[in-house]
Order: C-alpha cells, then sequence, then structure tokens
C-alpha cells in the first residue's frame, strides 16, 4: 500500500502492519532532524544530489534504535527494531532549489507582515515576541538546513525493496492521483458522501 503524509500516524501504520500488509507512506520533513541526526553528527548538513539514506524512525516519540554515537545508520530490522519503521531519505537538488524558492517567497510575506507593508493572517516564519511580530530566524534556518529532502517510512525491509525501489514505488503514486485528477475533470464529478446502510433510518446524522 502506497500513500502521501496525510496516511503517517502510529495508529494507521500499525493498523496496516497487523493486517499483513507492506506499506509506503510518505514522511514529513519535520521527521528528519531526528531520523537524521546520526548523519547531520557525523556528515554535518552537506548532501548530494541523488543521496539515500536508509535509516529507522520511531513509531511513537523518541526511541534509541538510532543512535547518533554510531557513524553507521541502523539496518532496520523488524526483531531488532520493534520501536521503529524504516525509513528512506533522499535528496534532490531540483528539489532543494524549489524548496528554498518557497521557503524564500515565505520570508518575504513575513517580512511584509512584520513591517506593516501588508496585513494578513501570522504568516510562517513570523512569531509574537512580547505582543511584537517578529521573524523565527531559528524556525526559518531549520527549514532551510532540510530543503531538498523527501522521506519515505516503510514496513519492508531491504532485503525485500531496495531504497531505489522504495522511491520509485512512492513516485508512481503520483500517476495515480494525476489519473485521478483528470478523470473528475472529464467526467465532471463532484464529491461524493457515503454513509453505512441504516444509519439515517436510526436517526443518526
Amino acid at each position: 500500500m502506497v500513500a502521501d503524509a496525510g496516511m503517517l500516524s502510529a495508529a494507521n501504520l500499525a493498523g496496516l502492519d497487523e493486517a499483513g500488509l507492506g506499506f509506503i507512506v510518505g514522511s514529513r520533513v519535520t521527521k528528519a532532524p531526528a531520523d537524521l541526526e546520526s548523519h547531520f553528527r557525523w556528515h554535518g548538513d552537506a548532501f548530494s544530489d541523488g543521496q539515500v539514506i536508509d535509516t529507522v524512525t520511531p513509531k511513537t516519540g523518541k526511541d534509541k534504535d538510532n543512535d547518533p554515537a554510531l557513524r553507521a545508520e541502523p539496518a532496520w530490522d523488524r526483531k531488532d527494531h520493534p520501536k521503529s519503521w524504516r525509513a528512506v531519505w533522499a535528496f534532490s537538488a531540483k528539489r532543494f532549489a524549489r524548496d528554498n524558492r518557497t521557503l524564500t517567497a515565505q520570508e518575504n510575506r513575513a517580512r511584509d507582515v512584520i513591517s506593516g507593508a501588508k496585513s494578513a493572517r501570522t504568516p510562517r516564519f513570523v512569531r509574537n515576541a512580547g505582543g511584537t511580530p517578529a521573524l523565527d530566524e531559528k524556525a526559518l534556518a531549520r527549514a532551510r538546513k532540510l530543503a531538498g529532502l523527501k522521506g519515505y517510512v516503510t514496513n519492508l525491509p531491504v532485503s525485500v525493496m531496495p531504497p531505489a525501489e522504495v522511491i520509485s514505488c512512492y513516485r508512481d503514486l503520483w500517476h495515480v492521483e494525476q489519473s485521478f485528477r483528470m478523470s473528475k475533470t472529464d467526467l465532471a464529478a463532484r464529491p461524493m458522501f457515503v454513509r453505512p446502510v441504516g444509519e439515517a433510518a436510526e436517526g443518526r446524522p
């Protein structure tokens, strides 16, 4: 089963695994600092185009399966890492450039709101310091550090599926979503709301 990061919750992944289903789910970039803590400690925040890091990510909270004191990334194994899933992180120079353009636009929007040039709901990277809006420099620096990274969480060991195949399978999801959007457009489909039979009769909303 392949799904985007909207499916990424401890309960969802545990349910899929208990049902005996293999999954590949997009990870959130906010999880990268913990997943890649060893990499950042030993190699800094520099990545090469196409670089892939195969590591682990905690199922919930934080665990000790990935010890930053060790240079080598742990190879996920169900028995050895019961509190973690496998995590594959990939860096793309193209994604890095796109992410940085987006971050620059968000930074400019934040500065405009702070200076009063624009009035809008509090945008990203604006924090209230004693009631005065200010640029959240730390959050911006953290976001730029993670630009270009994309993560994938799976319960498939490397012996079953190597990192490149994990990434390739996830990318196929884009083709499915594109076809679905095209079908909805061609058919002029509207949203559908479904509820179990008998709910209306029983008076439930």
